[in-house]
């Protein structure tokens, strides 16, 4: 192999290709990886690690109310976004320096610039070490995404703003703050700026996580969580222009309504980011939306490259990326193909209640000619949840009428994030819903309540052979 060739390179260091490196590599293969910004990627540095971060300050904040009834005396803690902010950079700059260290020791070949296809073989980089090119056999691009910004909206630093440049530059001023999209982003961060210490005005088109798989239930019982804590959207708000001044800024909707604050966050989804990868010289093509195009393996058009995470879509969190980065290199490795199956990767919401789904809703089961029986078990009656004093939520699990065969499940509550993988085992998915009713779990213990709902659906519906029966 000559001098800069590589046997597999990745374009972008988010947790996909970050994953796919380590992978490659602990496989044998010289792997090389470039990164234009930050390593880590929006995950790391702009999204779900410091997002998390934020959630357990808010949620230690919300519990406080129950301190004095549970025997801790004190001042009333209060919310202090500035400081949870420097506290989240502190974690994001620890994990960062563990990774980059990682693939270094591993001998990942790092490259800091903008990687472009010269064709499908050959990536020139530019960076500040200077521009150069090398080969590869196979690629990988995880580029990631960015955020999609409303029509005639642009970004003000310090007053209107996208999660990647809350995380970039900091919590402006102003206590006033109109949080705009009712998506993921904007469901998790009306409570986390709320329990932080800030006034949210909270605009969305539609209602909260309309365009998601939860169940009704799952919506149901957060929009309860979010109320109890006067957290309420407002729907029906399509915001159309804004204005900026000295004393803030005031957003409108196509309507002429107005709504005022000292800042703006936008939190109205992402696009997959291709820009200046020179994809024009390659066979890789995108969809309408802007997608990289693959086939159920996540090769593209052209042999030899592949594509994953966001930039695939149209699921778009690091929980698929991950999952991507395993299948691909298992493809490219691996003896036989396998391909992608987004539903048996868990989906997860954080905000006033935990919430977590993997595989089919109802409506799924349905469509495909499965007759679906439901599992339920609420955390209401778990002695674990009632002494945490965090009772909301449920276990709620679908069933084939047939096979007993897990269609899909739902997780609502506190470590629904934990939970939920216990029915995320790939393989034979006819046998989850057996080994769930012989887990050996600890009491008292949350898990406990995935075998309460599994017994329940046993019972309910005639399932015992099936569930209850002896494995193969």
């Amino acid at each position: 192999m000559r001098k800069n060739s590589h046997d597999i390179t990745i374009v972008g260091s988010g947790p996909g290709g970050y994953r796919a490196a380590v992978l490659a590599t602990l496989r044998g293969r010289k792997v090389a990886i470039i990164e234009k910004q930050t390593w880590g990627g929006t995950c790391l540095n702009r999204g779900c690690v410091p997002k998390k971060d934020w959630h357990e300050t808010a949620k230690w904040i919300e519990q406080s109310r129950h301190f004095r009834e549970r025997g801790v005396l004190g001042p009333v803690l209060k919310g202090d976004m500035a400081q949870a902010w420097r506290h989240q950079r502190r974690v994001v700059e620890t994990v960062r320096a563990s990774y980059v260290d990682y693939l270094k020791r591993l001998g990942v070949r790092m490259y800091a610039g903008t990687g472009r296809f010269l064709d499908a073989r050959r990536i020139d980089i530019e960076g500040k070490a200077g521009r150069h090119e090398i080969h590869t056999e196979y690629s990988i691009i995880a580029t990631g995404s960015t955020p999609s910004l409303p029509a005639g909206i642009d970004p003000v630093p310090g007053k209107i703003l996208t999660s990647d440049m809350l995380y970039d530059e900091g919590v402006p001023s102003g206590d006033r703050v109109i949080l705009v999209g009712g998506g993921v982003i904007g469901t998790e961060f009306a409570y986390i700026f709320t329990q932080l210490g800030k006034q949210v005005e909270w605009l969305a088109h539609s209602p909260a996580l309309a365009r998601t798989l939860y169940s009704p239930q799952a919506k149901e019982t957060l929009k309860a969580a979010l109320a109890a804590l006067d957290i309420h959207p407002r729907t029906g708000f399509q915001i159309a222009r804004a204005t900026v001044g000295v004393d803030g800024v005031t957003v409108f909707d196509a309507r002429g309504e107005s709504v005022h604050g000292d800042w703006v966050l936008l939190a109205t989804g992402r696009r997959p980011f291709t820009d200046g990868l020179g994809l024009e010289h390659t066979g890789v093509t995108l969809d309408a939306r802007g997608f990289v195009q693959t086939d159920a393996t996540l090769e593209t058009a052209q042999h030899g490259i592949y594509a994953i995470g966001d930039v695939v879509g149209p699921l778009m969190n690091a929980n698929q990326a991950l999952s991507d980065a395993q299948l691909v290199i298992h493809n490219l490795l691996g003896a036989e193909k396998r391909e992608r199956d987004p539903l048996w990767v868990p989906e997860l919401v954080y905000s006033a209640v935990e919430l977590a789904r993997i595989g089919r809703d109802d409506a799924t089961a349905e469509e495909e000619g499965f007759e679906p029986a439901v599992g339920f078990a609420a955390f209401a009656a778990s002695p674990r949840a009632l002494g945490q004093d965090d009772s909301a939520g449920f276990v709620r699990l679908l069933a084939d009428m047939d096979s007993g065969a897990l269609l899909g499940g739902e997780i609502v509550g506190r470590d629904a994030g934990e939970l939920i993988h216990l029915l995320s085992a790939s393989g034979d998915r006819d046998a989850i819903l057996r080994h769930m009713a012989e887990l050996r779990v600890n009491h008292p213990s949350r898990s406990e309540e995935l075998v309460n709902a599994t017994e329940t659906l046993a019972a309910r519906w005639g399932l015992e052979a099936q569930i209850f029966g002896i494995p193969e």
